[in-house]
Order: C-alpha cells, then sequence, then structure tokens
C-alpha cells in the first residue's frame, strides 16, 4: 500500500469556547477519493481550512507529500498541488465558461493574467479549455455564454474543470452536490466517478447517495473528532456512525 498523500495528526482548533476540531487525525492515499462527512457544525469546514491554509490549527500537525506543511501560507500550499472547491461557485459573472478555462490553461502555464485579450484568441490555450470542457459535459451551445447565464450544475461543471485545468495532486472538494436538481446530483456523480484514481479527493459531502457510490473510504466527523473511519459499506452498518448521524434522521 502507498504511503498517504496527506496527514493531518491530532488537529485541534477552538474559536473562544466552542471546538471545531479536536483531536482529529486522517489521512488521504494517493487516488483515493476520501469522504468527510457529519452533521452540521461537525467542524468539516474547519477542517478543509485546516488543510488549505486558511486556518491556522492552535495544535497538531498536516503532512504533505511527506513534508510537514502546518505553517506554510495557502499559496505555497496550492503551489504543491491542493486545489480547493467551494459549496458557493465563485466565477466571473461577465466571463464565459472558455474564457475561464483559458485563463486558467495560461495561469498553470505561468502566465499573468494581465493578458486576457491573448488568452481570448490563443489557440493553444483555447484549444485545451474546449477539451476539459468536453470532458465535464458542458453542452458546447452554453460555452460562449456569460456565467451569469449557466445553471447551478453548469457553473460546477465549470468550477470543477478549472480545478482540473491546474493539474492538482489533491482536490478538496466542499459539497459538490448543493443546490443541484436530481438529474445534476447524477451527472456529478458520475463526473466524480470518471476522476477517481486520477487525483486524490477529499469530499465533503450531505448527500449520502453520492458518499456511498463514490467513496474508497469515508471518515465520520462529529462536535470536530472522527468517530469512525473505513470501506462505506462498514461506516453504514457502524452503530455509533447511526447513532450520531446516518440512523437518527439528523439534517445533513
Amino acid at each position: 500500500m502507498s504511503a498517504p498523500l496527506l496527514v493531518l495528526d491530532d488537529l485541534r482548533k477552538s474559536f473562544g469556547g466552542l471546538r471545531a476540531t479536536d483531536g482529529l487525525s486522517l489521512d488521504v492515499r494517493p487516488g483515493e477519493l476520501h469522504a468527510l462527512i457529519g452533521p452540521n457544525g461537525a467542524g468539516k469546514s474547519t477542517a478543509i481550512g485546516q488543510i488549505t491554509g486558511e486556518i491556522r490549527p492552535d495544535s497538531g500537525r498536516i503532512r504533505f507529500d511527506g513534508a510537514e506543511i502546518t505553517h506554510l501560507s495557502a499559496a505555497r500550499r496550492a503551489r504543491r498541488g491542493m486545489v480547493r472547491s467551494f459549496q458557493v461557485v465563485q466565477l466571473l459573472e461577465e466571463a464565459s465558461a472558455e474564457d475561464h478555462l483559458a485563463l486558467a490553461v495560461q495561469a498553470r502555464q505561468g502566465h499573468s493574467f494581465r493578458f486576457w485579450r491573448a488568452a481570448r484568441r490563443d489557440r493553444g490555450l483555447r484549444e485545451p479549455a474546449r477539451a476539459l470542457l468536453d470532458r465535464f459535459g458542458l453542452d458546447p451551445a452554453r460555452r460562449g455564454l456569460p456565467a451569469s447565464a449557466l445553471s447551478a450544475g453548469e457553473r460546477k461543471q465549470v468550477e470543477l474543470a478549472l480545478a482540473l485545468a491546474l493539474r492538482p495532486r489533491l482536490l478538496l472538494l466542499d459539497e459538490p452536490m448543493a443546490g443541484l436538481g436530481a438529474g445534476e446530483s447524477q451527472a456529478m456523480t458520475e463526473t466524480l466517478r470518471r476522476l477517481k484514481g486520477e487525483v486524490a479527493i477529499l469530499l465533503v459531502e450531505h448527500d449520502m447517495e453520492a458518499v456511498f457510490a463514490l467513496a474508497d473510504r469515508v471518515s465520520v466527523l462529529v462536535r470536530g473528532r472522527c468517530i469512525a473511519s473505513g470501506a462505506p459499506e462498514a461506516i453504514r452498518a457502524d452503530p455509533a456512525v447511526r447513532a450520531a448521524y446516518l440512523g437518527e434522521g439528523e439534517e445533513a
């Protein structure tokens, strides 16, 4: 078995009297899709913020690809290959899907965003942008529309394509199914299924159907602590998990 790509070791973070993470330890292996689930307020967003460097832990360590990164900035972690998506997709409202992807390809190649017009005309940027949009199934007739005209599902397709354009080693997905209809959720599930094995993914998600369809492993967070971690079928059957989350009808 390969060494973990990401390791969280005894992370602790408090906001006043609230312990958002309380001795959190888990790991993500190369190529694995690892789901992090738990009730509202369990500390999932705080955990993701600590991984990306947006939130500094009070104590504990974070290792990425064998090196400690606990005190690195978010920008330096991103340069090492961490890419995060958000619950609310953050796009330039007047730019098209192709514009977004061309700029992402440009950024990956190390060029400045100052060359906006060049990015729009450069075939070396447009062609890989279109290839990514093909992969994520965005209708060619919709790719030239401003982001403000896209549906929630289409916007999430664009955001995921943007993340992959940066060639991450670890993709942190924060509720990619949020706000999607049943058909769009199914399409997103299939997209993530196709990504499995290509890039390590830490998935925070409330859609349990998607979680159990996709995850190689599932970790359950309750009050900032990981109460169980293992294969989906073991987590589904775990009495402690059912009592704390899955079996009690709590809002996800």
